[in-house]
């Protein structure tokens, strides 16, 4: 017979190492998730994917038949915003350990060699461009002019030199849109471009929101956002500018029919009051906080709604 106190030990060391194995699995899919900020990825995911399916609709096609270049657009897409965030993360490794939100970043905490991120990064943006070919070359060609805007001149520029860096990487933040309609219809139609300026307003208030409640940590790593440079008071006004921006936007798409305009116009005059109460109340960083989650709220149920009304 074998040893039975051996055998429960071996039992317990194999059982040990098992557990080992799969946490140290689970951390690095953690770490990968963080290295390609998978929140942005999915965000850009509605946006993207609404841009196809408003493409679909007006181009009178059907999903179903479709399904390939939807696939291949969700994914070339995620992949080359993927791609982006990582590279970002490898150039962004000097400063992110002095921000409370980056700290822990595997680039920050050396789980993975700076080297490699970028290769991934590369790679990522490589297999994703490939992927978009598949649909069209003007899709193709308005990721990439994504890729380089985020990457070069958000990331490597504008954003530890200027105080508008928010507003140019919103360019970048647009694009996601665009790429899905553009996979379906290269000639890009006036609703394209809507939703392009949709998302483009929409980024500059939400990013001001975040770095109101970041502030120091901006101040810190040098960053030249605008509660830095300009102070709440300034930011303030910067965001109920943008938001007020947003009000006639819904006019730009009529076709959606008058239950989407009236959705769209109160989300808009909802966020509006919301942030003129924002001078009524002395905590600033409540407020911000308030209009941040708000933003989101505001991105998820527009771009949704967008789909849920030709569905009717």
């Amino acid at each position: 017979m074998p040893n039975s106190k051996a055998y429960g030990e071996a039992t317990i060391e194999n059982g040990s190492t098992g557990l080992n194995s799969h946490l140290v699995k689970t951390t690095m899919w953690k770490d990968f998730m963080a290295l390609i900020k998978i929140g942005i990825v999915n965000s850009n995911l509605i946006t993207t994917f609404t841009g196809i399916w408003l493409a679909l609709h007006f181009s009178g096609q059907s999903f179903l038949n479709n399904l390939d270049i939807v696939l291949f657009t969700v994914i070339g897409s995620s992949l080359i915003i993927a791609g982006s965030c990582s590279i970002n993360n490898y150039i962004d490794r000097d400063i992110d350990p002095l921000m409370e939100r980056t700290k822990s970043r595997p680039t920050v905490t050396g789980k993975i060699v700076p080297s490699k991120v970028l290769g991934l990064g590369i790679l990522l943006i490589a297999i994703g461009t490939i992927f978009l070919l598949f649909t069209t070359v003007t899709a193709t060609v308005i990721g990439l002019l994504g890729v380089f805007t985020y990457v070069v001149l958000y990331s490597m520029w504008s954003k530890r030199q200027l105080v508008s860096n928010t507003i140019i990487g919103s360019i970048s933040g647009a694009v996601p849109p665009l790429i899905g309609w553009a996979a379906v219809d290269g000639n890009l139609d006036i609703i394209a471009w809507s939703l392009f300026i949709i998302m483009f307003i929409w980024q500059p208030p939400h990013f001001y929101a975040l770095a109101m409640r970041r502030v120091e940590e901006y101040r810190a790593a040098g960053i030249p956002m605008l509660p830095v440079v300009k102070g709440f008071k300034t930011t303030k006004k910067h965001i109920l500018v943008w938001v007020a921006a947003l009000l006639p936007t819904p006019i730009l798409l009529t076709s959606l029919g008058i239950p989407f305009l009236i959705l769209a116009t109160v989300l808009n005059i909802g966020w509006l009051v919301l942030g003129i109460y924002g001078y009524k109340i002395k905590d600033d960083i409540k407020w911000a906080k308030l209009m941040f989650v708000y933003s989101l709220q505001y991105l998820t149920i527009i771009f949704v709604a967008m789909v849920i009304v030709t569905l009717v």
